[in-house]
């Protein structure tokens, strides 16, 4: 468990927990955008750098809201949410990562989902959550490696969110998006279509004495 700021033990629990995700220095906050220096060394922070000369790219705000064209999120998650946002991180072939995702699901946690897959991605994931255990699980600025399972409902507990889930039926599951924005790759330039050879020349007319100009 993680060590918290000295607080009265006369708080129960949840509260404590709570108490220790407010109190957590803003310098624990998720990484949000990649910073490519000018030397081409690459760091990750929480809030965009004023140096013109870097090269900076938004990784994610791990904001979630409902799609536009779908349910409305329930009055009951829209506070936790809006305070403590919930993002999920996971690999390719991970059954804890399934099984971390599935937690979610039953209880009705609206999260998003970074899958890592390059070494880029792995980098930001050791900037973002302090490590690159996974499952990784990122509840406001408290990250939690590995999959615990009362460690992460109690800290779901604390953020206010539900025991059971009040989502509608209907509301869509996340997909899975890279921790880092991937650069599209070029597409191969057209080779050189290839003209026609130009027909022979006609020969011309004989001239006298066979000579031919």
């Amino acid at each position: 468990m993680p060590t918290f700021a000295p607080i009265p033990r006369r708080l129960p629990l949840p509260q404590l927990l709570l108490a220790a995700l407010l109190a957590l220095p803003a310098a624990a906050a998720l990484a949000q955008y990649k910073v490519v220096n000018p030397d081409g060394s690459i760091s990750y922070t929480d809030r965009p750098p004023a140096d013109a000369n870097l090269r900076v790219t938004p990784m994610h705000d791990g904001t979630i809201t409902a799609p536009s064209n779908g349910p409305e999120l329930p009055a009951e998650l829209r506070k936790p949410v809006q305070d403590y946002p919930v993002t999920l991180y996971t690999t390719a072939d991970c059954p804890p990562c399934d099984s971390g995702r599935q937690l979610l699901q039953r209880r009705g946690i609206p999260y998003s989902e970074r899958l890592i897959a390059t070494d880029a991605d792995a980098r930001a994931l050791d900037a973002a959550v302090g490590g690159r255990t996974l499952p990784a699980l990122a509840i406001g600025n408290q990250a939690l490696r590995g999959l615990n399972e009362g460690d992460w409902n109690t800290y779901l507990d604390a953020a206010g969110y539900p025991r059971t889930s009040k989502l509608p039926p209907n509301w869509p599951l996340p997909r899975a998006t890279p921790m880092v924005a991937h650069a599209a790759t070029p597409p191969a330039p057209e080779a050189p279509k290839r003209q026609p050879a130009p027909p022979p020349a006609p020969n011309p007319p004989a001239q006298p004495g066979g000579i031919r100009f």
